[in-house]
């Protein structure tokens, strides 16, 4: 039996994205760390470590950018309140993952090369299928780092995932599509949907959801 894809790493979507890394720090007793601007998507990133090869993604729309009026990644024009709204899995042969669901009877999406400049200048390209919404997403989408070094190499890991989970109004749907891609993941149902991360820190476990 295959081994199921393992977390890559958590997508924590804000709306203010400055005042949100002031208060995951204190909140975390970690900071985050300055991830990089997404060319032409109108987001910037801040990451935590969160143990292993997995980590906390905070998007926002990029402050220091010019304006868009294009939609941004998962829904963030729309935001009105910070929340886990997505996750990726990662793969080490994304276009074999990709072909593999298909046939077991989910597709997940076209494959698209991304990039972003880290703060010392270093480019960093991977490539993924683009998560489908709506957000929060309990059905993962892949990602495939490539010849680029993991992001989580870089970062500290004062703080640990120790559980995650999603709750969706429709569980057997949301199983399917992750039989069909290799994931393991603790599904409930809820009457709305939601992605619940639970967190060691230096300060005691906290929940994100």
């Amino acid at each position: 039996m295959a081994t199921p894809l393992p977390i890559d790493h958590l997508v924590y979507g804000v709306p203010d994205l400055r005042a949100a890394v002031e208060l995951l720090a204190g909140r975390l007793g970690s900071t985050p760390s300055p991830g990089g601007r997404h060319p032409g998507r109108g987001t910037r990133n801040y990451l935590v470590g969160l143990g292993g090869d997995a980590y906390l993604e905070i998007i926002g729309r990029d402050p220091d950018g010019p304006p868009t009026s294009s939609r941004l990644p998962f829904g963030l024009e729309r935001l009105g309140e910070a929340g886990l709204l997505a996750w990726a899995a990662r793969t080490a042969d994304l276009d074999a993952s990709v072909a593999a669901a298909r046939e077991r009877g989910y597709d997940p999406g076209p494959i698209h090369s991304m990039s972003r400049e880290q703060p010392g200048g270093e480019m960093l390209r991977w490539r993924l299928t683009l998560p489908g919404g709506p957000f929060p997403d309990p059905i993962p989408f892949l990602i495939d780092w490539g010849r680029s070094p993991h992001p989580s190499s870089a970062l500290s890991h004062e703080v640990r995932l120790i559980d995650f989970q999603a709750e969706t109004p429709d569980p057997a749907r949301i199983e399917d599509a992750l039989s069909a891609l290799g994931i393991a993941l603790p599904i409930r149902r809820a009457d709305e949907p939601a992605l619940i991360a639970i967190l060691q820190t230096p300060h005691g476990t906290v929940t994100l959801r």
